[in-house]
């Protein structure tokens, strides 16, 4: 049985968090022994029937997407429905922002990249570049990603410009998501929605870290609740 993956995001070959994720669900899928099938959706031909059709949908980095409000509207029928939902980097800032409106109630909450003057950016400019970096991050403990990777202390390599709004993260923690990863400041790296089967944001990029003989740990777990197997011990 194939395991039907959509990638949503504006394919660019050139861009190599694109072809690092490619590889890094190629490289999940033979240690898992799982037949996948990996489509590239831009976020313009988002639509119901291509969603229903998935087993899962990864949110891909390079934002601006070409359509706002139809990648908030997969990310929110993942999240509603019960669909593996994993978003990296960009993927990461528009589930906070799909969450933000749907789910906490602030249908304005904007992002700096598509609106820099908006009264309530969820989503800012980072203060600092990440892009290019790697650095070290915190998990929680008993988290899910923390269970995932099996340890606390992780190090990740990012390709963005924006994060979370530090304004803003004591609203985001007032609802059921949780935040479960940070860096040596305290900011937002990594969200999970407890109860789902998967729904899990970070601002890094686990897939620049995958190889052949070394698959990511985050994006096999991605891969496993896809394929619908049960989460092996500590998982």
């Amino acid at each position: 049985m194939t395991t039907r993956l959509v990638i949503l995001g504006e394919y660019d070959a050139a861009f190599a968090p694109h072809a690092l994720t490619d590889a890094a669900i190629g490289h999940a899928s033979a240690a898992l022994d799982v037949a996948v099938e990996a489509r590239w959706m831009s976020t313009a031909e988002v639509d119901d029937a291509a969603l229903a059709g998935s087993s899962a949908l990864w949110i891909a980095p390079g934002s601006p997407y070409r359509d706002l409000d139809r990648t908030l509207r997969a990310i929110r029928f993942a999240r509603e429905r019960g669909v593996p939902c994993l978003g990296t980097c960009g993927g990461f800032q528009h589930m906070i922002l799909e969450y933000a409106r749907n789910v906490l109630g602030f249908p304005d909450a904007r992002h700096a990249e598509y609106d820099p003057y908006a009264s309530n950016l969820f989503i800012s400019r980072l203060a600092c570049s990440l892009a290019g970096r790697a650095m070290d991050l915190r998990l929680v403990p008993g988290s899910r990603v923390a269970r995932i990777y099996g340890a606390t202390a992780v190090h990740e390599r990012y390709y963005c410009n924006f994060g979370v709004n530090p304004d803003c993260v004591g609203r985001l923690a007032a609802g059921p998501l949780r935040i479960t990863g940070a860096d040596a400041e305290g900011e937002v790296r990594v969200i999970e929605l407890p109860g789902h089967p998967f729904f899990i944001g970070t601002l890094f990029v686990p897939q620049a870290r995958s190889r052949p003989d070394a698959p990511h740990p985050l994006v096999t777990a991605f891969v496993r609740a896809a394929a619908g197997e049960r989460p092996r011990v500590g998982t």
